[in-house]
């Protein structure tokens, strides 16, 4: 467990799956939590896991593409606990087909909310980050971004996107003290892959040389290291969190 006391950070997606794996393990590390998720149920459920291990946390249902929603969240975030350490851009969907079958909203879709979004959320947190000297983003991306996949350009494009938002940003904020990283999950376990056929994820399984899926814990740790101390020389890069699969 990574030492994160008296942090406060704010996750995109962070009802379920990977998103609710990181919430849980920032709490557990003494980071209060800011959960947004589409639904505010979910938002709500993340809030009281994390509010259970000890940490205040609060609960926002909003679309992460609203530019002007992500800015007014992060100020009452600001405003409820007077700091924001670590923005965690974890939303993400993906609408796989072949690119030839693929229907327009399809593709607007995943660019949105996979993409522009967290473009929109760190410009809500760049200003207030700057200001206090100091702050750490990490992007959730994908090894797809890195390797491709066939039937899912459209999400191939946009993981690869926030490989140039990490690098980029990293040079816009690093002389500020803000810390931009990127992490690049292989086959992880959750609600999203779960609905792939048998034959696929034993596919995928084959391919990775730790010969086991990963799990949205595997995910939180690295978080937790990137917005940890011990990471304090480390931006602009990709940790790839694959078990070996992009190998």
């Amino acid at each position: 467990m990574t030492d994160l006391s008296g942090r406060v950070a704010l996750v995109t997606g962070g009802s379920r799956g990977i998103g609710r794996a990181i919430v849980e393990e920032l709490a557990r590390g003494g980071c209060r939590v800011a959960i947004v998720a589409t639904g505010q149920q979910g938002a709500d459920e993340a809030a009281q896991a994390a509010r259970g291990l000890g940490v205040e946390a609060l609960a926002f249902a909003a679309d992460v593409r609203d530019g002007a929603r992500a800015t007014a969240l992060v100020e009452e975030t600001l405003g409820k606990w007077g700091r924001l350490d670590l923005l965690v851009n974890n939303a993400g969907i993906t609408r796989d087909n072949l690119l030839m079958r693929m229907a327009d909203e399809d593709i607007d879709a995943v660019i949105d909310i996979d993409l522009k979004a967290a473009l929109y959320w760190c410009r809500a947190v760049a200003r207030p980050m700057t200001k206090a000297r100091g702050g750490c983003i990490v992007n959730i991306s994908s090894i797809v971004g890195l390797m491709g996949s066939a039937g899912q350009s459209n999400y191939a494009a946009a993981k690869a996107g926030l490989f140039g938002l990490t690098r980029s940003l990293a040079k816009e904020l690093g002389g500020r003290g803000v810390r931009v990283n990127a992490i690049a999950p292989g086959y992880i376990q959750t609600d999203m892959t779960a609905q792939l056929p048998e034959a696929v994820k034993q596919q995928s399984l084959a391919r990775i040389p730790l010969a086991r899926l990963g799990d949205g814990a595997d995910i939180a740790r690295a978080v937790a290291f990137l917005a940890s101390d011990a990471a304090s020389y480390i931006t602009g890069a990709t940790l790839v969190v694959d078990g070996g699969m992009s190998l």
